[in-house]
């Protein structure tokens, strides 16, 4: 595991290396944001707070990425695509 910061705040990370891309996962208190490797329509369905980037190749890359996609569940806690990653994690730690 590692770990990635937004402006002190320490998130526990998942990077790995499985195919052409890595997989990559941050985990807040509530929920995680995830690249497009993780399937959103399961992520809806079995009722995770998640919210998705794409072409983040590095954990560092979070840093400048928007989000994506989101679940109804993030959406809920106001997640909104175009968000930063760092926001919509904030969110997810309240």
């Amino acid at each position: 595991m590692d770990e990635v910061s937004f402006d002190g705040k320490k998130y526990i990370a998942v990077k790995h290396e499985i195919g052409n891309l890595p997989l990559i996962v941050v985990k807040a208190k509530k929920g995680y944001v995830a690249c497009s490797y993780i399937d959103k329509d399961t992520a809806e369905k079995v009722g995770d707070i998640a919210a998705f980037v794409s072409g983040v190749k590095e954990l560092e890359d979070l840093k400048k990425a928007k989000i994506r996609h989101t679940t109804s569940w993030a959406e809920d806690l106001g997640i909104r695509e175009g968000m930063s990653v760092k926001k919509a994690l904030e969110l997810m730690d309240l």
